[in-house]
């Protein structure tokens, strides 16, 4: 049995089902509410396949004032939400509570505005990360944040995971490239944070929402920065025969000041199953593949190309490759974009972890996975944002084999563990969720998270959205004081955790 806990339902909504089901079908009419068990099987999972919860009812909302609406009424009413987007989280933001509103945001996907001199898009929440880009590309200009699922993922997903990309490294994550939000609370209240100006005065409420996994608000309109595409970009394909060799190249091309616009690595299996899938040319006979890219002016970008060369050559590169056209060098992307659903194909499940650790340690955290697969005995695929230090390791696994999805829990608390021992953290850009809730006394301690709670309490201070995700231990507001943790240890242990 699987060791995620979700807080247990409460009665006296359940008992309330229909009476919820018609209030809010008076207030998003016709098929906005969806309240048959069939038709609410899509919504039982986002991308953390591994756990499953069927929601008390799902809303479709069109229309700001719909949001504001939903909302008020489960604050007056005590019922919980749970905001979604695509469903593409890996690490369980979205999944459903049985006494729950999962609010489903997807309806949202018009693109507002676009301001070329600003250099800013106007859009909704449900439009896709990739579509951003697209409607701005005929004049040269494009949305640098890019997650492996941008064809799916929608930009509101985005601003609650602050997901990155393998361009984050130069362009930076979602919240380096958000200028602005409108957003609902719990309470039905619509605010405006930010905008297309460049600074905002008071706190820096947009950054905090950024990254805040549906606990604070509900956003509806986003406004991004957009950027010009560069003069020129092209990539190098580099293989090692340990993937040490190529942690610690990865390491050296930072140390010696270049940045460039990204830079991923995958592990022996994962580069076979990308090729496999892709046909990308990826060598087959190397340990690690190393993909990175330069760009900025054609003359800037010939000599970091050397550069980046010459240092993989010191690394004992067996294979170097450099992109000569526009096309080979989106064939070299095309594998590592491809590279989790090429490692479906290899394993009938797996679990994506997210850590991040400091570039240096890489070969170390390498050698310690390698240790775990064979205690477990499970093997690992890896696939990295190198550049940033932004790991994600595949642990394959069959969930029709008893204990191997325990073994799988295990094997990534472990990683997750040995990130934090070498001064890395949790996660990168998939976001707590219910996949390391669990873990976070790993990394904050008892005054840490009392803090981060707090804030949760000023913005929802009933708890009424996405309980159970991201704390470990679920208290209200007025029993902060109250809750002690020692050494990572919660009190009373033999109650579930939740």
């Amino acid at each position: 049995m699987s060791a995620i806990v979700m807080p247990e339902p409460d009665a006296r909504v359940l008992s309330r089902r229909m009476e919820i089901v018609k209030a809010l079908q008076a207030i998003v009419p016709g098929d906005g509410v969806i309240h048959d068990e069939t038709a609410m099987r899509p919504y039982e999972t986002d991308a953390l396949t591994a756990y499953r919860q069927m929601p008390l009812i799902v809303v479709l909302p069109e229309t700001v004032e719909q949001v504001a609406a939903v909302l008020r009424y489960c604050f007056e009413n005590d019922v919980k939400v749970v905001p979604r987007g695509a469903g593409t989280s890996l690490s369980g933001g979205a999944l459903p509570l049985a006494d729950g509103v999962l609010l489903s945001m997807m309806k949202f996907n018009r693109v507002l505005d676009i301001d070329f001199e600003n250099r800013a898009v106007v859009v909704q929440p449900g439009v896709t990360n990739l579509g951003i880009t697209r409607e701005v590309e005929h004049e040269g200009f494009y949305y640098a944040p890019d997650p492996s699922s941008q064809i799916a993922c929608s930009i509101g997903g985005n601003i609650a995971e602050n997901s990155g990309g393998v361009h984050c490294l130069k362009y930076g994550l979602t919240t380096n490239n958000v200028l602005g939000l409108e957003m609902v609370l719990m309470t039905g209240e619509v605010i405006r944070l930010g905008g297309k100006h460049l600074d905002s005065e008071g706190y820096d409420l947009l950054a905090l929402m950024t990254g805040s996994e549906g606990l604070l608000g509900v956003v509806t309109e986003v406004t991004v920065r957009i950027l010009q595409k560069p003069e020129t970009a092209r990539a190098l394909l580099i293989g090692f025969p340990t993937s040490e060799e190529g942690g610690t190249c990865v390491a050296d091309i930072i140390g010696a000041g270049i940045i460039p616009g990204g830079m991923e690595m995958m592990d022996k299996p994962a580069i076979h199953a990308a090729e496999d899938f892709v046909n990308a040319g990826y060598p087959r006979d190397v340990e690690a593949l190393l993909i990175v890219e330069l760009d900025g002016p054609e003359a800037e970008v010939g000599y970091l190309l050397e550069r980046v060369a010459e240092i993989a050559r010191k690394n004992n590169a067996s294979h170097l490759r450099i992109s000569e056209s526009e096309e080979e060098r989106m064939v070299f992307w095309a594998g590592r974009k491809a590279a989790f659903p090429a490692v479906g194909r290899i394993s009938p499940d797996y679990l994506c972890m997210d850590g991040t650790i400091p570039r240096r340690e890489l070969p170390k955290v390498l050698a310690g996975m390698r240790e775990l697969s064979e205690k477990y005995g499970l093997r690992v695929a890896n696939v990295f944002h190198a550049g940033d230090g932004n790991l994600h390791p595949l642990i394959l696994y069959d969930a029709n084999k008893p204990g191997e999805l325990e073994a799988c829990e295990a094997f990534g608390a472990d990683i997750l563990k040995l990130c934090v021992e070498v001064g890395g953290v949790l996660t990168g850009e998939h976001g707590v969720g219910i996949e390391k809730r669990d873990l976070m006394p790993e990394v904050f301690s008892e005054d840490d998270m009392k803090q981060q709670q707090r804030v949760k309490c000023a913005f929802d201070d009933k708890h009424l959205l996405n309980p159970g995700k991201v704390f470990p231990v679920l208290h209200r507001c007025a029993e902060l004081g109250k809750m002690h943790v020692h050494k990572g240890q919660l009190p009373f242990p033999d109650i579930p955790r939740f």
